[in-house]
């Protein structure tokens, strides 16, 4: 007798499934996710917990399991090393997601040309053909005799291709456009995604193997699909950056094999993706001087302190006060505009707020906070900071401003690109160790900033 099409409805979130439609998620409470999914298979129903018995999943005791140091091997690009931890680990899942023409399928063609030497690498390519992708190969100048390239969307064709080869490095473009047989919905479905995700991460745990899954962004800015896709594999990585500027960051979201604060710079050329050893450096480049409303802050990426500009302009408006945040959380800024109009005396209410972060950085710390409330000041006064000038410190509520972490570490950096003075936190809880030829201007709160800085006294 014939299987009768079963239908569930699944959140896009968190994964749950119920047999009714709502416009909320009632496990979650995320709005308008949930998608209706088949639930019967051809062939019989092959659900995402029906792994097949044998001896390797039979379960043993903790004290027996094998706690040998995890196998790390270089992918040839010094800055996707630093992202992973210090290279990829066999047996590992790494999600690659980011907006298309960003640069995902480049960044890892390039690591087959370094990485192939030495190891078999697996091409799977759902997206473009034979040709494409061997066009794209001799653009970028990668020639290994241990790539190999198989145009194919079918999993099952896939997982025998890799049960075939025996490769060491598998790279899946796209997860989207993958499909397994046995589910009766189309490519890019989150039926499809989660269950050609379940069965690619049980074939990497068998084999030992490293795969790399490229994954599409939906508008929102998140991989497109199940939000439990992110929490099946390994690592996350997020290829950040604006398509109209050459800066690209890597970052890592999720990694299970090493730290979530390290990002990657990369810059795109002609001859594909180039590492910025020096980021600090490379985003400082064409910096004006002595022009208002600009402002260098530190801020510290996994290990490394990273220097970027802050850039704000602030103009007098007749209607509705706009707040245009880009770069720097959107409440962050109205919060620092609000601070500076009740405690440092810059009536910045009735004005037209612009704010920017150059090269297309996210600052997310709060040790940004001091130099974007300067660079405001500054544009509201039309009064230059001078371009030898840097900024490190959070600030609170009541305009006060609060001590950040590892801070020598910034002032070397600091130092080291040739600034001269630095504002920093009055009151700090580490041992200030100030390299030469920088003067430290200690403050206790906005106002004594903006005061220090610009000749601007706290007004009551």
């Amino acid at each position: 007798m014939a299987n009768k099409r079963k239908t569930a409805y699944c959140c896009s979130e968190c994964g749950n499934e119920t047999a009714n439609w709502a416009g909320k998620c009632p496990a979650c409470g995320a709005w308008n996710t949930l998608t209706e999914i088949t639930l019967d298979t051809k062939g019989g129903k092959r659900g995402l917990g029906s792994v097949r018995a044998s001896a390797a999943w039979k379960a043993k005791k903790m004290a027996d399991l094998d706690t040998g140091e995890e196998i790390r091997f270089p992918t040839g690009i010094s800055e996707f090393d630093r992202v992973l931890g210090g290279g990829a680990v066999a047996g590992s899942l790494i999600l690659v997601g980011g907006a298309p023409g960003i640069g995902k399928s480049t960044l890892l063609l390039q690591m087959c040309g370094l990485a192939g030497d030495d190891k078999t690498i697996l091409y799977v390519s759902g997206e473009e053909s034979e040709r494409q992708l061997k066009l794209r190969a001799v653009r970028l100048g990668v020639d290994s005799s241990d790539v190999y390239v198989l145009t194919e969307t079918d999993l099952d064709s896939i997982l025998a291709g890799i049960d075939e080869l025996a490769p060491d490095i598998v790279i899946i473009d796209s997860i989207q456009t993958m499909s397994d047989g046995a589910v009766d919905a189309a490519p890019g479905s989150i039926s499809q995604v989660r269950e050609c995700t379940m069965r690619i991460m049980r074939a990497t745990k068998e084999k030992g193997l490293t795969v790399f899954v490229v994954g599409h962004i939906n508008k929102e800015g998140s991989i497109a699909g199940p939000k439990v896709l992110e929490h099946m594999v390994d690592c996350v990585l997020y290829f950040e950056g604006e398509r109209n500027t050459s800066f690209r960051i890597l970052r890592a979201v999720k990694n299970r094999f090493g730290s979530t604060n390290e990002i990657g710079v990369f810059e795109m050329t002609e001859d594909g993706l180039r590492c910025v050893e020096n980021p600090s450096e490379l985003l400082l480049a064409g910096r004006p001087e002595n022009s208002p409303g600009t402002c260098v802050a530190c801020v510290m990426e996994g290990t490394r302190p990273i220097l970027a500009e802050i850039q704000a302009l602030i103009t007098p408006s007749n209607y509705n006060a706009a707040r245009r945040a880009n770069g720097i959380d959107y409440n962050r800024s109205t919060m620092l505009l609000a601070v500076l109009e009740k405690r440092g005396g810059i009536p910045v209410g009735n004005c037209d707020a612009y704010i920017n972060v150059i090269g297309g950085l996210f600052l997310d710390e709060p040790a940004a906070d001091l130099a974007t409330a300067l660079a405001i000041a500054s544009s509201f006064l039309d009064r230059p900071l001078g371009a030898d000038l840097a900024a490190i410190g959070e600030i609170g509520l009541s305009g006060e401003i609060r001590s950040v972490s590892v801070l020598n570490q910034r002032l070397s950096e600091i130092a080291r690109l040739g600034f001269r003075r630095c504002v920093i936190p009055a009151h700090v809880r580490d041992e200030i160790r100030c390299p030469g030829g920088l003067k430290l201007i200690p403050v206790k709160n906005v106002a004594e900033a903006i005061g220090a800085v610009l000749g601007k006294k706290h007004e009551n």
